[in-house]
Formats: structure tokens, sequence, C-alpha cells
């Protein structure tokens, strides 16, 4: 299981530079604008989630419990594919792609550091902190 689980991960990272390569084609064939282009990908997303959560016949929760910011992972997302569709290409693949990896890692950390959003707390220790540090060289590196 846990292989399945490491495979799924390094799929999930391989799509970002596909899903930018495609959006930023898209923006500059069709939408013109970054963010239309960000409402499109969500629309066909939605659309491909609502189809698998009816295929799948997948109960759907009542939201009473739930705290407003709760629902702001939507917006998170929808910033982060407009970003990256503006980004993907100005920077290049590997240079957009490094920049998310290392804003994802540096607040990953705090994440876990302190137990924050659900996760459980992991100290932030030298090993996590020569492996951001690896990667913050790293993206001076490929900027050179």
């Amino acid at each position: 299981m846990q292989t399945v689980l490491l495979l799924m991960g390094l799929l999930a990272g391989a799509v970002l530079p596909t899903q930018a390569g495609i959006n930023a084609m898209l923006t500059e064939q069709w939408a013109r604008n970054p963010v239309l282009t960000a409402c499109a990908s969500f629309a066909v997303g939605t659309v491909a989630l609502a189809g698998w959560v009816f295929v799948a016949r997948l109960p759907v929760a009542s939201p009473a419990g739930t705290s407003w910011w709760h629902w702001t992972g939507g917006l998170l997302g929808a910033f982060f594919v407009a970003a990256v569709t503006f980004l993907a290409p100005r920077l290049g693949a590997v240079t957009t792609v490094v920049l998310v990896i290392a804003g994802q890692l540096v607040v990953a950390s705090l994440l876990d550091h302190f137990g924050l959003l659900g996760y459980r707390q992991r100290s932030f220790d030298l090993m996590r902190a020569l492996g951001v540090a690896f990667v913050l060289v790293g993206v001076f590196l490929v900027r050179r």
C-alpha cells in the first residue's frame, strides 16, 4: 500500500507541469487571460469530479458543523491554478515547479511543526531544515 501511495504522490507531482503547460497554451490560444483559463479548468474538473461522485454513488454529507474557512480550499486552488498558468510561460516549467515546491515545503514545515490544520505535529528538526534548504538552493540554481 505504501508503494501505491508513493506512486500516487509522484503522479500528482507529474501532472503539475503538464497542467501548467496545457493551461498556458489554452490562455494563449483561447482565453487570453490566466484567470479565465483557471475558471475553464475548474469547470472541466468540477464536471469530472461530479461524474465520479455520481458513478461511484458517493454519499453527499451535510455541511452542518463546518466552519466558513473549511470552504476556502477552492479559493486557494483557484489562486494556485491561475498563478501557475500565468507563471509557467514566463518562467518555464522547471523554475515554476521548483518555486511551487519551495513554497509548499516552507508552509508544510510550519503546518507540521505546529500541528496545524489537522496535521500531526512533527518537529522541524535539522534533517527537515536541510531538506528545505536544499530545495531553496535549488531555486537559486535553476534560475542561473
